[in-house]
């Protein structure tokens, strides 16, 4: 089992930033690819950011390219997603997910999910 635990949501300004962390258990952590999502209310949970097992390989969604950066320290067994240039429509409820894929962006590739942290920027 892999259970997984964010933080590091809360209020920020439109054009600041927010660091969103993921602290995995297990000892396979590293034969995960991790993903982060979001879900406003009234739609479907979207993909944002992905990263490979190892860190070599990372994909983003259009809407956050060049603003938010995915990492992951296998050594301590967390993945995290670096937001900057935040706009309103990036208030959401942010997900960590791991997936036994090597890398995915659609939420039927992640078999584990954390339980959530919500992001709001003002504007």
């Amino acid at each position: 089992q892999v259970q997984l635990i964010e933080s590091g949501g809360g209020l920020v300004q439109a054009g600041g930033s927010l660091r969103l962390s993921c602290a995995a258990s297990g000892r396979t952590f590293s034969s995960f690819g991790m993903g982060w999502f979001r879900q406003v209310p009234g739609k479907e949970r979207e993909f944002a950011a992905a990263i490979s097992r190892s860190g070599g390989i990372t994909n983003y969604a259009d809407s956050v390219k060049g603003r938010f950066t995915i990492s992951r320290d296998n050594a301590k067994n967390t993945v995290y997603l670096q937001m900057s240039s935040l706009k309103p429509e990036d208030t959401a409820v942010y997900y960590c997910a791991a997936s036994r894929a090597i890398i995915a962006d659609k939420p039927v590739n992640y078999a584990y999910w954390g339980q959530g942290t919500q992001v709001t920027v003002s504007s």
